[in-house]
């Protein structure tokens, strides 16, 4: 099950693609959207990443920072941002222990999810795609994003 808006968000480390720790506590202050996929280099993955990266600016200008999670290891990561110019941190959670906690863990493997977290830690958006294929496009998380103010 997803975590439900309006509560506080599961606090996390995980290691990004260039070797640091990412803890989402010390994103106090900051909007963060957290986007859950399956893998890099996949069809609908590259398509989803890419749309997030061609509309970078929009997510900026919200003051939102986009960070991408898959059970990938940095190395995956490293190449997959190179390989299509992403501008965002992506991080590695191999034994899905976040995922599960974002109820993005699925039989299989991750699901597609996306979570738009406040400057106080909080989640104000949450979407978990109950089928692999579909993903959530920039145009409908920036308008989601620009109705919350």
């Amino acid at each position: 099950m997803s975590i439900p808006t309006g509560r506080k968000a599961p606090d996390f480390t995980l290691m990004a693609d260039n070797g640091d720790p990412f803890t989402l506590l010390e994103r106090s202050g900051r909007r963060t959207l957290l986007v859950f996929y399956p893998g890099d280099n996949t069809p609908v993955c590259t398509r989803q990443l890419c749309d997030y990266r061609d509309g970078i600016e929009a997510f900026a200008d919200l003051g939102v920072d986009v960070v991408g999670i898959s059970r990938d290891d940095a190395d995956s990561h490293r190449r997959f941002r190179e390989r299509h110019g992403l501008p965002f941190i992506l991080l590695s959670d191999p034994d899905m222990t976040v995922a599960g906690q974002y109820g993005c863990r699925g039989l299989i493997g991750m699901k597609r999810g996306v979570f738009l977290i406040d400057e106080g830690g909080v989640v104000r958006y949450a979407h978990v795609e109950a089928v692999a294929a579909f993903r959530r496009r920039r145009e409908e998380l920036i308008a989601a994003i620009e109705a919350l103010g």
